[in-house]
Order: C-alpha cells, then sequence, then structure tokens
C-alpha cells in the first residue's frame, strides 16, 4: 500500500474489544429497564420499537459492491463485486411520536438482501446484513451504563430524568451533559438524502475494524424540509434514482481510533474513508397498495446491527449492549 500522505496511517488488524468485569449483570440490568420504557411507550402508542419507534419511510433499492478495491477493504460482503436488493427504513430516533421540526437523532438503516454466510450471532448462517446509521458520526454516550441510564429515566419523565442527571452527575455536571446532549441537537439536520449518517459505533471487516458511513445523494437543501422529513425525501426522489455512497473507515489504532470508547471521533485525516458500495433507491410509488405492503413488511421486519455476517460483528461494549437489548425489543413487539 503507498501512503500518498504522511499523516495517514495503514489500517490495522491490531484492534481488541475488552469486556468490562461485570458486563453480563450490566446487560442484564438493562433489559429490565428497557421492558420497563417498552412497557411506558407501548401503553402510550401500541406496540413498537423502543428506539426510532417513529417510522418514516419504508423503501426498496439495490446495494452494489464496487470493483477494484483495496486488498484490506475486500471483507465479508465486499469480497466480491456484486448487487443485490435492499429494504431501507428511514425513522425519528425518539421514543415517542413527535413532529419532524423536533430536534431528534434519525435514523437511516439498510437491510442488504440476498447475503450468505455465517451470522454475527454464531447462529448458522444469514440471509441478510444489516447496517444501521446515524447523522451523528461519534455515539453521544462513552457506554451503555451512560445510554441506558439516560433513555430509562427520560422515558419515565422529566422528574425522573433530573433525579438521575444529579445523582449520576452533580447538579453542574447535570446541567452540562443535558446541556451537551441538547447542543448536539441543534445542529440542523437538512434531509434524509442530504445529509451523511454514520453506524458512530465499529463493526469488523474481516479481521480489520471499521466505522461506516453513508454519503448523501443530494446536495440541494429544501427549506421546508423539516416539516416532513418523508416528504422532503419523497420530493428528491421524484426527480430521479436516488444514489448513496458506502464507504468504511478503518482502525489504524487505539489512541487515534479507540474501539471501546464509542464517543470518540476517528480522525478522517488519519483514517481516511473508502467508498465500497453504492446503495441506489429508484423512484416508487409508496402510497400504490405494492408501495404499502412494502412498507409494512420493512416494518414488521427487524432491524439490528447483529443481523450481519460474521465478518462484519458489532464491536465494543455499546453494540455488546444492544446485541441484549436490539433480541428483547424484538421479543417484544412479536410478542
Amino acid at each position: 500500500m503507498t501512503l500518498k500522505n504522511e499523516t495517514i496511517a495503514a489500517p490495522s488488524t491490531k484492534w481488541k474489544e475488552q469486556l468490562l468485569p461485570n458486563e453480563a449483570k450490566l446487560h442484564a440490568e438493562h433489559l429490565l429497564a428497557f421492558d420497563e420504557i417498552r412497557k411506558i411507550k407501548d401503553a402510550k402508542y401500541g406496540k413498537g420499537r423502543q428506539l426510532h419507534r417513529q417510522a418514516q419511510l419504508g423503501l426498496h433499492g439495490r446495494f452494489e459492491v464496487l470493483d477494484g478495491l483495496p486488498e484490506y477493504a475486500k471483507q465479508g460482503l465486499f469480497a466480491t463485486p456484486a448487487t443485490y436488493d435492499a429494504w431501507i427504513r428511514l425513522s425519528n430516533g425518539g421514543m415517542d411520536s413527535a413532529p419532524d421540526r423536533k430536534p431528534d437523532i434519525r435514523g437511516f438503516s439498510i437491510k442488504v438482501l440476498g447475503v450468505n454466510g455465517p451470522s454475527a450471532l454464531g447462529s448458522g448462517d444469514t440471509n441478510c446484513q444489516d447496517f444501521l446509521m446515524i447523522q451523528k458520526s461519534a455515539f453521544g454516550f462513552a457506554n451503555s451504563k451512560d445510554f441506558v441510564g439516560f433513555v430509562h429515566n427520560a422515558a419515565r419523565g422529566p422528574v425522573s430524568l433530573f433525579k438521575y442527571l444529579y445523582a449520576a452527575y452533580g447538579l453542574i455536571g447535570g446541567f452540562r451533559r443535558l446541556k451537551g446532549l441538547a447542543d448536539a441537537l441543534k445542529v440542523p439536520f437538512t434531509g434524509f438524502a442530504t445529509e451523511r449518517f454514520y453506524t458512530a459505533a465499529p463493526l469488523a471487516c474481516g479481521s480489520y475494524a471499521v466505522r461506516v458511513r453513508l454519503l448523501p445523494a443530494r446536495t440541494h437543501v429544501n427549506t421546508n424540509a423539516r416539516e416532513s422529513w418523508s416528504g422532503d425525501f419523497l420530493s428528491h426522489l421524484a426527480k430521479g434514482s436516488l444514489r448513496f455512497e458506502l464507504q468504511l473507515q478503518f482502525f489504524v489504532d487505539e489512541q487515534r481510533t479507540p474501539i471501546e470508547d464509542a464517543t470518540n471521533e476517528w480522525p478522517e485525516d488519519m483514517a481516511p474513508f473508502v467508498t465500497v458500495g453504492v446503495l441506489t433507491i429508484p423512484t416508487q410509488d409508496t402510497e400504490s397498495a405494492e408501495g404499502v405492503k412494502l412498507a409494512a413488511d420493512i416494518e414488521a421486519a427487524a432491524f439490528d446491527p447483529w443481523g450481519a455476517l460474521m465478518a462484519h460483528r458489532p464491536l465494543g461494549e455499546v453494540m455488546r449492549a444492544r446485541k441484549v437489548v436490539y433480541f428483547q425489543s424484538q421479543t417484544g413487539r412479536k410478542a
């Protein structure tokens, strides 16, 4: 590999995960917290996902693995050039049904269909590869304990949330924590066709480790997009197929691209992104009988970072916690 810039570091396979001493117990406690969240939200809105409950659109597309990739990128799904059918779910990230104009984390999930290989769950083979992405390049919480504590108490109400923040961080620290999260949400979201999306946490790429980024299909931003994110996306789609680039950013070392700290930005000047695939969403009629059925099928389906090939298993404590919590959420929706 020839490096064009002295600051760029070569992808490394020397990453490692670090399990917490009490991790199994901690994740079991998360189950209890999310079970309470499920009961609270299901009672108010009906059965649904615990997070990213509010779907925007369910669409079909095609995912193309590109030819001519660097050897280190030719892993798992990206080993051979090919084209796959795909499902796309666009969503608001909150636990409630809120107006689109309200600041929120937005979700862009892709389910690549028709793959074949050992499952990340170790339960035989899988026929899909899921990528769950948000518009933030890093996670807002360093670990699952902080995240679950926040969303659990937020679901209970503002009084419970304030008490939690005070107990966990102190009066000044709690306000700073809340302000930091609020400030992160103040960054304007322009729309699902015009934003970059990220896995935020890492996953394997064969013997390497990566974060995933999706580049937007359009650069023109509609000024009234926040009134209806689905309407904005469909207005872009009405002008022709939307083409997104899927990119990988490779681990180089623990100092600059840590596996376990999900809040840490991986510097692009040290670890540049490599385009490995293209997602194309063709023009489609979401209000036709076929479009309505597709959206219902997508909404009923599980989108899970662990719905993956073993070659792309999720990495880090936050991702290991998601393995437990997502399974419970899916079981609860089916019950």
